[in-house]
């Protein structure tokens, strides 16, 4: 009998997108704190926004994860933190992006959050995806 391993999916797989939501809420019950599902969206044909979602994925930790949805959108799970925090900390990645790679415009970035709190039920893509997209979305840089 011969035995199929399980392959990884693919980065852009929307299966993985459903397998990190999943994962964001274990996670948030696992360690009895929030986390918060992110939405990142650049401006349409922004050039810098690919190299803004890469140099945030390496300065995330090890739990928290990044699913590209198009070029010029991405979503963030970001473990044991919550709205405010994550915030805080996007800002922060944001600010530190524009001073290590200066560039005649800096890209702005629109933000969309919802909170994955312990204990809760667990939400359907359906219902996170339309929220972190909101078009209330907080933009950054503010001015």
């Amino acid at each position: 009998m011969t035995l199929l391993r399980r392959s990884p999916l693919a980065t852009g797989d929307p299966r993985r997108l459903r397998e990190l939501l999943e994962r964001c809420c274990d996670l948030a019950n696992q360690h009895t704190l929030p986390s918060v599902v992110v939405g990142i969206a650049g401006a349409e044909g922004e050039p810098l926004f690919p190299e803004l979602i890469d140099y945030v994925e390496s300065a995330l930790r090890v739990e928290d994860a990044v699913f590209r949805m198009t070029r010029e959108r991405a979503v963030l799970f970001v473990a044991d933190v919550d709205r405010t925090r994550a915030l805080e900390i996007l800002e922060r990645l944001l600010a530190d992006f524009r001073e290590r790679f200066p560039a005649v415009r800096t890209p702005t970035v629109s933000l969309g959050f919802f909170e994955v709190a312990p204990g809760a039920e667990r939400p359907a893509l359906k219902e996170v995806l339309p929220a972190v997209f909101d078009p209330m979305m907080t933009v950054l840089p503010r001015n």
